[in-house]
């Protein structure tokens, strides 16, 4: 596609509503305002690959908060804020007020003078991350409305507690480029399986995200794990809903195997139990250490009944044509290589390795696009003026 191509399709869509407005959770989204943030990101990589600067701001922050550690997602949402022409400030709220009792809403505020968006990575408490992301949406809308803050600055969700929206919008439009366009999506079977790791708490927002955009698609969806891993059941009631409306499919299973068996698509991906992620943030509150570290050794044994869950060759055969194509958000847990045992063997991973990376690849442009949509009344227009300017990225 050339940038006219994308600009007929974004003519095509209603998407307004993501102006001047935050991305928290992919199904608070229309269909119409996801194809415009895909089309916006293949529009933004065409720039970029063909040495056309992408810049749309001459100054402003990109004000990053990681509660979590993380390298793909914090280099992404970098990269995106300096595609568009900011500077990105992390902060490190060790070294803020925070400590000393600033509240959110101050904090929101203090860091926002002259932001114009604000990255959020909170995952690691039920209950929490996605509700600390509102509060700050909130205060920095009414610092804006008080004359506080010269503009409102966009808020986009880097992973929460319910969601993970950059890495399953990445995920995909990756899907989408794999398989030749959106309309080829029908059909198409998903395998969401939980799969064996050597640790105990990664959080759910990554299946949860999974099967909260992809049964969208009209995919066939299919959520497995052993019992006793289940996810929010209120994202599996999203699930229900999307895929009866986009005519797919939603299937809940406690074997890998039936998951994988022709499946198109696979995501073997470990989580903790919805269940025990609400106790551990409950005795976080109640500042029970010891019953941290009872509850980590109880759950690192149950893990260790399931080693049977890691997408093996033999699994991989089973699926269709024995190709499947097959994803993760990385970093996985690789048998033999980062862990003794793991969700995946080295074989796997090591054939599907370009496949992974360019999978990630998509999301420094997916969370461009959405910064992109929030920020440009007709984007349409812009990214037309962006191709006939030309200006070289690189002076060659």
């Amino acid at each position: 596609m050339i940038l006219n191509d994308y600009r007929r399709k974004l003519e095509q869509l209603d998407f307004e509503k993501l102006y001047n407005n935050d991305f928290l959770l992919t199904w608070e989204k229309t269909g119409d305002e996801l194809d415009a943030v895909f089309a916006v990101a293949d529009a933004l990589r065409h720039l970029r690959e063909n040495n056309v600067s992408a810049r749309i701001f001459d100054s402003g922050l990109g004000v990053s908060i990681f509660r979590d550690f993380s390298t793909r997602t914090r280099f992404s949402f970098a990269s995106a804020c300096n595609m568009l022409g900011l500077e990105v400030q992390d902060l490190d709220e060790g070294k803020s007020q925070i400590a000393h009792g600033e509240t959110v809403r101050e904090t929101a505020n203090m860091i926002s003078f002259m932001a114009d968006v604000i990255g959020i990575r909170d995952d690691m408490y039920i209950g929490k991350g996605n509700a600390y992301m509102r509060e700050v949406s909130e205060a920095v809308q009414q610092g804006n409305k008080d004359g506080i803050l010269e503009q409102r600055p966009t808020l986009v969700n880097l992973q929460c507690d319910i969601d993970h929206p950059t890495q399953t919008m990445a995920d995909m439009l990756h899907i989408i480029h794999y398989f030749g366009g959106i309309g080829n999506l029908k059909r198409k079977k998903l395998a969401m399986t939980w799969a064996y790791s050597p640790s105990y708490g990664k959080p759910l927002s990554v299946p949860q995200g999974v099967i909260g955009l992809m049964t969208r698609m009209g995919m066939e969806v299919v959520l497995a794990h052993p019992e006793g891993y289940e996810v929010m059941s209120e994202v599996e009631d999203i699930a229900i809903k999307n895929a009866k409306e986009s005519g797919g499919k939603f299937m809940k299973t406690n074997s890998m195997a039936e998951a994988f068996a022709d499946a198109d698509i696979v995501y073997p991906k470990s989580w903790a139990p919805f269940l025990a992620m609400k106790k551990r943030t409950e005795l976080y509150e109640e500042n029970d250490f010891d019953g941290i570290k009872a509850l980590e050794k109880e759950l690192l044994t149950q893990n260790a009944n399931h080693k049977d869950w890691e997408c093996t060759e033999e699994l991989m055969r089973t699926t269709k044509d024995g190709k499947a194509l097959y994803l993760h958000c990385l970093p996985a847990d690789i048998s033999g290589v980062s862990c003794k045992e793991g969700e995946v063997e080295a074989s796997v991973f090591d054939r599907y390795r370009i496949l992974l990376y360019k999978e990630a690849s998509f999301k420094p442009y997916i969370i461009a696009a959405m910064m992109f949509l929030s920020k440009v009344k007709n984007p349409q227009d812009l990214l037309a003026n962006l191709g006939k300017r030309g200006q070289p990225r690189i002076q060659v």
